[in-house]
């Protein structure tokens, strides 16, 4: 095995690694609400925005305040 079939198989390995990283990692979990985290207010009123949108219908977005 000369060097440029080295090289190849390690460029291989490491794409295949970076793959199966990406796959295997922990997923972040995504909430959906804007400043839930543990740096928002906790007294601090907001609205909702409610995206609705169904196959053949038109879209809504609907904006409640509280």
């Amino acid at each position: 095995m000369d060097w440029q079939q080295l090289v190849v198989l390690a460029i291989v390995a490491i794409a295949a690694g970076l793959l199966l990283w990406r796959w295997l990692r922990p997923r972040k979990r995504f909430s959906g609400r804007v400043g839930s985290g543990c740096c928002a207010p906790a007294a601090s009123p907001r609205g909702s925005i409610v995206f609705h949108a169904r196959k053949g219908e038109r879209r809504q977005i609907i904006i409640k305040n509280p």
